[in-house]
């Protein structure tokens, strides 16, 4: 569930496309985490844990193009 965490939060700003309750630091804070995990998922050859974190880092990185894209 943990990679899919974002995803209401994705949807919320997709569906209403207003991106103010966002906080871009929180989501680069939480992609460079991501980002960490998915190096060390590399390094062990661990495909579940690479494949979740990319998961996570994807939705996370949508999030932050809508936030730029609908920032008033």
């Amino acid at each position: 569930l943990t990679p899919g965490s974002m995803m209401p939060q994705l949807i919320k700003t997709f569906k209403k496309k207003n991106s103010e309750e966002i906080s871009v630091f929180m989501i680069i804070m939480l992609n460079i985490g991501v980002a960490a995990w998915i190096c060390y998922g590399i390094l062990r050859k661990d495909d579940p844990l690479i494949f979740t974190n990319a998961f996570s880092f994807l939705i996370n990185f949508i999030l932050l193009i809508l936030h730029f894209k609908y920032k008033k």
